[in-house]
């Protein structure tokens, strides 16, 4: 019998789906055994995955096929555990612990060789020039021209809104009769106000999870909201494909919120570059940087070619004006909403750390009034409201912010303590050898890198080893205080003269990356650490934490519920509590 011409195209439709299905496998399988013998000359464990992290199509698609895949009673082994998005958090130090300091997964497009040696992680740091930043990674990230605006003047600042805001969140908190219904959406306002304010010179009152579209859905903080929630998104399909008619109305507004944002950014620039050019000073924060930065690549550009000597001209375009405005919106405010949210769950947990901070707090701010919140003597004085959050300082070299080696001619400005070892917001810091081999010391060994080869010093691996750290998994503000007193003469001394013989202590070198590494650290590190002291001092002088039961629930299930959201994370760009809002928090009033 013939065939017709409609099954005939289907046939051949067919055939050659199952071509190009079988092109993809025996290239994808043909790329990963190169990758494997050459990974094969470091003489190290190597772990195979038949898919890399940075493939776009399995980084969007991977948390739907995992919900497909784990519906099969299937052993999955190595390739569950390796291929989900932000496997470093619930692994730790456990792979390490199996296959030693250094260890690698080969996938079809790289090798990706994980680090967890205190002097091999510095060697990585320092050779700047043989181990690069991963470009696919780090593109998004890149800014320039930004420490500025975010410099010590501006801290009383940030200092004050912090404070107003997290005011008018306790008013907020303490009237809800049922507890607080999303606490985590509400850190994240929060810290986007703080943001709006000092660096945008956009201000808002804060408005609870529940009545954040109070300012309409086409406001700046409300625009930025949804580009934040949906970055990964945007950043594969742009948002005028998002706004066709064919296209989800989720997805719709998720464009229409991206056209949004740019207006606004355009509206601001615009705004800043008019008054430059009258001679009017501009409203300050980022956006006057910003156009100084534009002004400066504007006159090298008048003189000079693009490049000079290699190097491209100082300033900033136009387009890597806006490129910087989204990142800092990005970084400035997801990294911190999150650390606040992880640190007020964990302190709803573990309600004796309110009472410890407590003490000091009461101590410090003894007279309750306006004059006594004051940033430049209220700061370095909040060593344990330091201890939950921050330490390091954010201007000092490289090797000196890696090893945690203080100096004197630094002011002890503090980065995230407690809450970023068991939390960092990025878990490991991606690296990329040159075009040559690398030997790299690692313990005893001495291992050659193969050449464009992705190096990862394992930055929580280190945090949460029992190598480095006495109960790694136990979130316990107080490791960080070390006092000169003995146990004996603590118990006979008054609690004044305890908090004057505290100081924060500095962990052994190499053990602790509190924010990236050095010269690349974040611009707005600062920023953060003073916003989150100055939000957690306020909440915890006369106000503690606690979880809504549930029926039926007595106190160590309440317990055990929100430490599994705590460990219940995924990593969309950063790390986050996949679904913070299981738990609700109760916030009350102490005399």
């Amino acid at each position: 019998m013939a065939m017709s011409p409609y099954a005939f195209a289907t046939l051949g439709c067919l055939l050659l789906v199952i071509f190009f299905l079988s092109f993809l496998y025996l290239s994808s399988a043909a790329a990963l055994e190169t990758n494997y013998r050459r990974a094969l000359t470091m003489d190290i464990p190597l772990v195979s995955l038949p898919v890399d992290p940075l493939n776009v199509v399995w980084a969007i698609t991977e948390p739907l096929i995992w919900r497909f895949l784990d519906l099969f009673p299937v052993d999955w082994g190595t390739f569950r555990k390796y291929s989900r998005r932000g496997w470093h958090f619930e692994d730790k130090a456990a792979s390490h612990e199996k296959y030693g300091p250094v260890w690698a997964i080969v996938t079809p497009r790289d090798i990706w060789i994980h680090v967890a040696d205190p002097i091999a992680i510095q060697e990585v740091f320092a050779r700047r020039e043989d181990f690069l930043r991963l470009p696919e990674m780090y593109r998004m990230l890149d800014l320039k021209a930004v420490a500025a605006p975010f410099n010590e003047s501006i801290m009383n600042l940030v200092w004050s809104e912090s404070l107003r805001q997290t005011d008018q969140v306790l008013d907020d908190w303490t009237s809800a009769r049922h507890g607080v219904q999303s606490f985590a959406k509400d850190t994240r306002t929060l810290s986007l106000n703080v943001l709006a304010a000092i660096g945008f010179r956009q201000s808002y009152d804060f408005g609870s999870s529940e009545s954040i579209m109070m300012d309409g859905p086409q406001s700046y903080r409300d625009a930025l909201q949804t580009v934040l929630d949906n970055a990964i998104l945007l950043m594969v399909v742009p948002w005028k494909v998002l706004q066709m008619p064919l296209m989800p109305k989720s997805w719709a507004h998720i464009g229409h919120a991206a056209q949004s944002f740019q207006k606004h950014m355009t509206q601001m620039l615009d705004d800043e570059l008019s008054l430059s050019k009258q001679g009017i000073p501009g409203i300050g924060g980022l956006m006057t940087s910003f156009v100084q930065a534009i002004h400066t690549r504007e006159k090298a550009a008048a003189t000079s070619k693009d490049i000079v000597g290699g190097r491209p001209l100082p300033g900033l375009s136009v387009e890597e004006t806006y490129g910087n405005i989204f990142v800092l919106n990005f970084a400035g405010h997801d990294t911190t909403a999150n650390s606040l949210a992880f640190a007020m769950l964990q302190l709803a947990v573990d309600e004796d750390v309110q009472e410890w901070v407590g003490e000091e707090l009461r101590e410090v701010f003894e007279k309750g009034s306006d004059e006594d919140w004051n940033y430049k003597t209220s700061f370095l004085a909040l060593k344990r409201c330091r201890a939950l959050l921050v330490r390091y300082p954010s201007l000092v070299v490289e090797l000196q912010l890696c090893c945690a080696h203080l100096s004197s001619e630094f002011p002890l400005t503090y980065f995230k303590l407690e809450t970023l070892r068991l939390y960092p917001p990025i878990p490991s810091l991606p690296k990329w050898s040159n075009h040559q081999p690398q030997n790299l010391t690692v313990g005893e060994s001495m291992i050659t890198i193969p050449p464009r080869s992705g190096v990862l010093p394992s930055l929580l691996a280190m945090q949460t080893s029992e190598k480095y750290w006495k109960d790694p998994l136990v979130w316990r503000p107080s490791r960080w205080i070390s006092t000169s007193l003995s146990e004996s003469d603590q118990i006979d001394t008054s609690l004044v003269k305890r908090l004057k013989q505290e100081s924060i202590m500095t962990p052994a070198p190499c053990t602790y990356f509190p924010w990236s590494d050095g010269p690349q650290n974040c611009p707005g590190a600062r920023f953060s650490q003073v916003e989150m002291v100055a939000v957690f001092a306020r909440l915890l002088r006369n106000h503690r934490l606690s979880i809504v039961p549930e029926a039926g629930e007595d106190m160590e299930a309440v317990r055990a519920r929100g430490m599994a959201v705590l460990k219940d994370c995924d990593l969309l760009l950063i790390l986050r509590m996949r679904d913070a809002d299981r738990v609700k928090l109760a916030v009350k009033r102490i005399s």
